[in-house]
């Protein structure tokens, strides 16, 4: 009877120690989750700071390159009847600088946005080029022109005039303008802009109207003709 009576007050203190124990356990996690709510409701994270993500680097590929580019179209202008004069610009009011010869051959470089001159290395030179009329008949091209590059001249001419200053009145050849004697210099009839180039002056106040004098015109000249056909000279402005 005793032995049952200690067995019943030993199961009892067993169970009366884990229950104490299960208690204290659940008030451990219960504090531990409380903390960690509140943790979560009152902490303010950091910006997030952006790490750079690693990037792949493309292997290497082959690139395709434009094939070069094929020599300027061949292009030829061709002296046919005569001999072409070679000037500094494309125009007449540009210096003569070269001719091109009866029959002889140039290749084109490029030409003016209207393609009315083309502009060639002039033969026999070390790279000095110049420009050629395709307005006279004789300038032939051979190929394609519109395969030409075009570009505008920028330099531009400079004027050149012939002025007389005798008291006949006098004819310019080969393009026949008529320059009035002195005793018009007032009205500017005695005095023509010219394109570069050679001149033959005639005297229409002398019989037979010879022509006694040749001149040659460059850019930004001015020619004073101060003799006539008869050997009688003044000066320019002055008048007997």
């Amino acid at each position: 009877m005793r032995t049952s009576r200690l067995t019943l007050i030993a199961l009892a203190l067993m169970l009366l120690v884990q229950g104490c124990f299960r208690g204290q356990r659940s008030n451990t996690f219960g504090t531990a989750t409380e903390e960690a709510v509140v943790h979560a409701t009152t902490f303010t994270p950091a910006p997030p700071t952006s790490t750079p993500r690693a990037t792949a680097t493309p292997a290497a590929t082959a690139v395709e390159l434009s094939p070069t580019p094929e020599p300027t179209a061949n292009v030829i202008v061709t002296a046919v009847g005569g001999n072409l004069y070679i000037r500094r610009g494309p125009g007449t009011p540009y210096d003569r600088i070269g001719v091109l010869d009866k029959g002889m051959s140039a290749v084109v470089i490029s030409k003016d946005v209207l393609s009315k001159w083309v502009q060639i290395q002039i033969p026999d030179t070390e790279g000095v080029l110049g420009w050629v009329s395709l307005l006279t008949d004789f300038s032939e091209i051979q190929g394609d022109l519109s395969q030409i590059p075009a570009f505008t001249f920028t330099d531009w001419p400079l004027p050149a005039y012939i002025e007389n200053c005798t008291e006949h009145d006098l004819l310019i050849l080969p393009n026949e303008l008529y320059l009035y004697s002195l005793y018009t210099n007032d009205k500017y009839l005695n005095e023509v802009q010219i394109d570069p180039g050679t001149y033959s002056i005639k005297d229409l106040f002398v019989d037979g109207e010879p022509i006694y004098m040749t001149v040659d015109v460059r850019e930004g000249q001015t020619i004073y003709i101060t003799e006539n056909a008869l050997d009688e000279t003044h000066k320019c402005g002055e008048v007997n």
